[in-house]
């Protein structure tokens, strides 16, 4: 996955910012990016606080690592129960 150039801080910041009243468009001219870009990280990021942010992201690693042990639990069973259908 590529790496942005802002941190969630920085994103959340600019939304407040545009919330507040400034215009979308100077903000996106000044940050770089554009206005797509910009209302991606509103709809992902919108209403958020920065340790919220952080929290979210830190919730979506931990949901990731328990994927992984799920799908390696789910072929030791597969591998197990196939052992065990060929002894019979």
């Amino acid at each position: 996955m590529k790496k942005t150039r802002f941190t969630e801080t920085q994103i959340v910041k600019a939304i407040q910012e545009e919330a507040a009243g400034r215009n979308a468009n100077d903000l996106c001219r000044d940050m770089g990016v554009s206005k797509a870009t910009f209302y991606n990280w509103k709809k992902k990021y919108a209403g958020m606080e920065v340790n919220q942010v952080k929290q979210f992201k830190e919730l979506q690693e931990e949901n990731r690592k328990l994927k992984a042990m799920y799908a390696d639990l789910a072929l030791d069973h597969r591998i197990l129960k196939d052992i065990i259908e060929k002894k019979i």
